[in-house]
Formats: C-alpha cells, sequence, structure tokens
C-alpha cells in the first residue's frame, strides 16, 4: 500500500479486515469452509463493493459515485 516504513503502510486493509470482522463474521456461525467461503464472496461484491458507503468519496457508496461522475 505504501512505501517502506510509512505509517501507512497497511491501516487500509487493517480497516478493511477490522470491518469485516464486526459486519460478517462476528454475526453469524458457519459449519463448513464452503459456507463461509460464500459469505465472504456475497460480502464482498453485493455489501462492501456496492453498497456499503465511503468517506472517501463523500459518503456515497460506489455505485451512487460513479453514477455521480457520469452525469457531472
Amino acid at each position: 500500500m505504501g512505501s517502506v516504513g510509512d505509517c501507512y503502510d497497511n491501516s487500509m486493509i487493517d480497516a478493511f479486515r477490522s470491518r469485516r470482522q464486526v459486519e460478517l463474521l462476528d454475526r453469524q456461525r458457519w459449519r463448513t469452509r464452503i459456507e463461509l467461503a460464500k459469505a465472504i464472496f456475497d460480502y464482498l461484491e453485493n455489501w462492501h463493493n456496492r453498497q456499503r458507503w465511503r468517506s472517501s468519496i463523500g459518503m456515497l457508496t460506489p455505485i451512487e459515485f460513479e453514477w455521480a461522475s457520469m452525469v457531472a
């Protein structure tokens, strides 16, 4: 993510992992690894990448941000 010795080196992935833990992993238990893999895929594709608000883009979802940039 950043250069060697940069204080922001792992901050983005650490923030993502902590959000994933709170928003997905702490809410349910899965019987198999396949169920867990499907849940993580669903979380990434349908929630995190499409619906979750981002402060870096003005508290919009990525889809809203892309739509606004096409209209502007």
